[in-house]
């Protein structure tokens, strides 16, 4: 798995990409949401980049032997802690859970493998009390 700088575009976006495809399925909803949120824009990457950084997870999943397309999450325990581990920056990590958040539901249900990502990215991140005074969605 490549690494990223710590707080780059780069690693955040692998994250969101984490989420993307954290269902084993890259729906619909989740790429009109990733334009309509212009997510690249708020990373500091144009849609080329972002694209770019999902396409290397993926082949870095798979050259792993990691990638599975079921409902379970693409990565082991491990590498969810690494991929977490790149990104420092406490207003960094409640944006990304957030915007995690949010791709997550974009088809109106969390799979078990998004709610992986979810829960490691609270872990890691200790987002635990921030969780709790999101504001009501809907």
């Amino acid at each position: 798995m490549r690494t990223y700088p710590i707080d780059s575009p780069q690693a955040a976006a692998r994250i969101l990409a984490l989420t993307v495809l954290a269902d084993g399925d890259i729906g619909q909803p989740e790429i009109d949401l990733l334009d309509r949120l212009a997510i690249h824009e708020q990373l500091g990457v144009d849609r080329q980049e972002f694209h770019a950084v999902l396409d290397s997870l993926c082949e870095d999943l798979l050259s792993s032997g990691q990638l599975q397309w079921s409902d379970a999450c693409p990565v082991d325990e491990g590498t969810l802690a690494r991929l977490m581990g790149e990104i420092e920056d406490p207003t960094l990590r409640r944006r990304l859970l957030s915007l995690c958040i949010d791709i997550a539901e974009a088809d109106a249900q969390v799979a078990e493998g998004e709610s992986i990502v979810l829960t490691a990215a609270v872990e890691h991140w200790g987002l635990h009390r921030w969780m709790l005074r999101l504001p009501a969605r809907g």
